[in-house]
């Protein structure tokens, strides 16, 4: 006879309660109880922290924290649509809305918060919205559809997080505080000026000091926002976000004890007034206290699963004792951090630095005694937050004067003692980091999956980087420490602090995670080129983009969009998807060819390339090109050139499954990836292999069941036959697959390496692959699908969006109409207006041949220079 387990049940599936599960599993209680978790959202739990990453691919897929299917291969029944509406704690009981009644042994309140909306006339109008839940975005994005102007009714945290929102999907954006300043909780009142004034440097309206009294029908929008000062704001949707309260409904109506403003009352075990009951994250009231951020939630969740571990097994039961509010985070791309008591005071002796032409604000909080740090503000630069927290948390004497600290006295963050909590989200000291780097994983991803650092908020994956760098060289152990002089992190570090920090410019994450060196201020050759591949990566946004300064990152290829030839022309290598082509296309080649007396080749990745054009005339060749229905073919850049195919079963007798219509899908989903070195696919219809797909970074060959995948071939100087990753795939399987390995090359590899030097590098080879992109060992499977579907949503053909643009057009003018030169000019000269020289300058010319660039007043006389002057 088979015995009952008691009933565990969890009521709410959000960041908190799932890592409450987390906590249960690790310690294999799904053997002791049965655990039954009700989550009102149709969706498994999501990372609401990151709630703004929706708007880069429209999907939720980003944020989930996990799915069905894993809560029941580890033993967990999840309920989804399944809302609780009573609780009898006399008989063990809840309801759902359905009618079911489940009795319980145990049961933990993790029910969250809901957003507070201020009791204003007309808040119940359409497209007045919150910011909470995927739904909510959902509806946000939907409206904004058809909005010019929004409006987000708080300027606290989450107010600015929803105002970033906004201003992703295209829509001009208000920010409208009661309070005199933004995040009035954290920021005083300098800070909170210093960030408004940022934030408007971005495009964004704030209104301080403004109660909106009621929300009528607009004149110019859909909405119009009536002030007490008798001001209003027109707009055509609203987001509120001004705060929260605590979801306890279901404990009031049981008359569990509550605080008076809301909260769930529990003690340091997180149990309630109520037996078997407990109550943790922002539903739950801990002397008289609502923690509104997630790390504390985490903490509570802790110390409740340990005292249920504790009541059956023998451990020792930790308790929940209060929690550090300490944040640091990014709005709008501004640097915002606070630490303890940042708003100051009474009695406490501080340190401030303004640096007003910076952007700069920075105050400590001292107690009387001036050597204790009791709290600091940081607006536009973080770099000594890390520091500073650790300070304020082991609350030791500051070594020698306080303003030290505001002035490059902590600068190297990862010296911190090995107590020192790296990652606040789950308690991961700097001990625990070392010591996991120790047992042998020296890869971030490795760290991150078995220590938990960096993937709560993952504002302290920079710090993780570093303590890893730093226990490696401890350790004796070679590993490259750097991309080039001026920075001290590999590929993959500043790929990952990208990442983290949302860094789109080369300016920020020099001056933020680089050094300048002599004789190369702004970075060099390496680590230019190769910050652009991660920002393209990361963002895919158009590499020229003169706003980010991407335009002088690129390399001489990317800087034009064309391969230079040896004899100073350029290449023109329009995309032919699959080798396919239409007669109309192939003609439209062959006009262009010859009206600009161009070379033709066939290559051996099945497409006609173009050679001996001239810088001037590539503008002219694409126009005709893009305006026949072609594309670029990225053989400029480090990305994917071809996919090599046979002629498959639409055409030969052998052939299995259709490569062609394979390989033009593949190149049509892969075309806009950046990454390391450049990626050559193939498609074989069937084993005769006639593509050569084995030669190949991304190889498959059809089966009579699927498709064969291969990875990391190379057909270059040093020849390798790809690795068999996986067989019999369905094209679904395929694409996940292939989505996988190609962005796990892209956050892993190293400066300009191939794929076939990578997964020899990689510990474990073919087989650790397999590990990472088959089996999720890294947990990163859902993060490597949900950006490369950031990518593929974001291509756009390069030469396309160049032709649009006269600025950059002006890149490739080399010479104007001789008539346009000044009079004294003589025979052979004319006028250059290009980047590269100064204006009013001078070329003389041999035949199609350049000589000497001379810089000339129109007035002065001709001064004529020679080669070796303008050499």
């Amino acid at each position: 006879m088979a015995i009952t387990k008691p009933k565990l049940v969890v009521i709410g599936n959000g960041m908190v309660g799932h890592h409450f599960i987390e906590q249960l599993c690790e310690h294999k209680m799904q053997h002791v109880f049965d655990i039954h978790v009700f989550g009102e959202e149709s969706r498994p739990a999501y990372d609401r922290v990151q709630l703004s990453k929706y708007f880069e691919t429209n999907s939720a897929l980003a944020l989930m924290l996990a799915t069905q299917d894993d809560y029941q291969q580890n033993g967990v029944t999840l309920h989804l649509s399944a809302k609780v509406i009573a609780l009898d704690t006399e008989n063990k009981s809840i309801t759902t809305a359905d009618n079911r009644v489940i009795e319980y042994d145990r049961l933990v309140l993790a029910t969250g918060s809901y957003p507070f909306v201020p009791p204003i006339n007309g808040n119940d109008r359409e497209h007045c919205l919150v910011y909470r839940t995927i739904e909510d975005l959902e509806a946000i994005n939907q409206a904004a559809a058809t909005a010019k102007v929004g409006v987000v009714v708080g300027g606290g945290l989450l107010g600015l997080e929803a105002a970033n929102a906004l201003k992703q999907l295209g829509v001009k954006t208000h920010v409208v505080e009661f309070a005199p300043q933004l995040m009035p909780v954290q920021l005083n009142d300098k800070a909170g000026e210093l960030l408004c004034q940022k934030i408007e440097q971005l495009d964004v309206s704030v209104h301080v000091n403004k109660a909106t009294t009621a929300i009528i029908d607009g004149e110019t929008a859909r909405h119009r926002m009536t002030f007490n000062d008798d001001s209003y704001l027109e707009t055509d949707m609203i987001v509120f976000s001004a705060g929260i309260r605590p979801q306890d409904t279901l404990a009031k109506q049981a008359q569990i004890s509550t605080g008076e403003r809301g909260g769930i009352v529990i003690d340091n075990h997180c149990l309630t007034s109520a037996k078997d009951v407990y109550a943790i994250g922002e539903c739950a009231l801990w002397q008289q206290r609502i923690f509104g951020l997630v790390a504390p939630g985490y903490q509570m969740a802790n110390a409740a699963a340990s005292h249920i571990v504790h009541s059956v097994a023998d451990v020792t039961a930790i308790e929940f004792t209060g929690a550090d509010m300490s944040t640091k985070l990014k709005l709008l791309g501004v640097d915002v951090a606070a630490i303890g008591q940042s708003r100051g005071f009474d009695g406490a002796q501080y340190v401030e630095l303004s640096d007003n032409q910076a952007g700069i604000y920075k105050k400590l909080w001292l107690d009387e005694t001036g050597l204790h740090l009791k709290g600091a503000v940081l607006i536009g630069d973080n770099s000594e937050y890390n520091f500073l927290l650790d300070l304020y948390l082991s609350q030791d004497a500051i070594d020698g004067a306080a303003v030290d600290l505001l002035l490059g006295g902590a600068a190297n963050e990862a010296d911190l003692k090995d107590t020192s909590i790296v990652c606040s989200c789950h308690q991961v000291t700097k001990a625990d980091i070392a010591n996991d780097v120790i047992a042998g994983n020296h890869q971030l991803a490795q760290v991150k999956s078995c220590t938990k650092a960096a993937s709560g908020c993952g504002g302290c994956a920079s710090l993780v980087q570093k303590i890893i760098d730093q226990t490696l060289e401890a350790q004796g152990v070679d590993f490259n420490k750097g991309i080039c002089e001026h920075f001290e992190h590999d590929r993959q570090a500043l790929y990952h602090i990208c990442k983290v920090d949302n860094i789109r410019d080369f300016d920020r994450l020099i001056s933020q995670h680089g050094k300048h060196t002599s004789g190369h201020k702004y970075g060099c050759d390496i680590c230019k080129p190769a910050a652009a591949s991660i920002f393209a990566s990361l963002s895919n946004d158009y590499v020229l983009n003169q706003n980010l300064s991407h335009v002088q990152l690129q390399d001489t290829n990317d800087a034009y969009l064309g391969n230079l030839q040896k004899d100073g022309s350029y290449s023109v290598v329009p995309r032919i998807a699959g080798g396919e082509i239409t007669p109309e296309k192939l003609i439209v080649i062959g006009e262009v060819a010859k009206d600009f007396d161009l070379y033709t080749k066939i290559t051996g990745g099945q497409r006609i390339d173009l050679f001996g054009a001239t810088l001037s005339q590539l503008p002219l060749i694409w126009r005709r090109l893009i305006d026949a229905g072609f594309e670029t073919g990225h053989a400029y850049g480090k990305s994917l050139r071809t996919v090599k195919s046979c002629v498959g079963s639409a055409w030969c007798r052998y052939g299995v499954q259709d490569s062609i219509k394979m390989a033009i899908d593949l190149e049509n989903r892969y075309k806009g990836l950046r990454s390391p070195h450049k990626l050559k696919f193939a498609v074989s219809g069937c084993t005769r292999e006639c593509a050569e797909a084995q030669s190949k970074d991304i190889g498959i060959i059809a089966s009579d069941k699927g498709w064969n995948l291969y990875v990391a071939g190379n057909g270059g100087m040093r020849p390798r036959h790809g690795d068999l990753f996986a067989t019999d795939l369905t094209t679904e399987q395929l694409y996940l697959y292939i989505d996988r390995i190609l962005m796990f090359y892209v956050k892993t590899a190293d400066k300009l390496q191939r794929t076939s030097t990578w997964l020899e590098s990689l510990d474990g080879g073919v087989e650790y692959l397999k590990a990472v992109v088959i089996d999720d060992i890294l947990a990163i499977n859902d993060e490597l699908s949900t950006q490369m579907a950031l990518v593929v949503a974001r291509y756009q053909c390069e030469w396309k969006t160049s032709l649009a643009s006269p600025e950059f057009l002006t890149r490739f003018t080399e010479f104007v109409n001789p008539s346009q030169a000044p009079k004294q000019v003589e025979q052979g000269y004319q006028r250059i207006r290009q980047q590269r020289f100064p204006v009013n300058s001078l070329i003389s010319k041999t035949g199609a041949g350049q000589i000497a660039v001379t810089q000339i007043d129109d007035d002065a006389p001709l001064q004529q220079t020679t080669q070796e002057d303008v050499i």
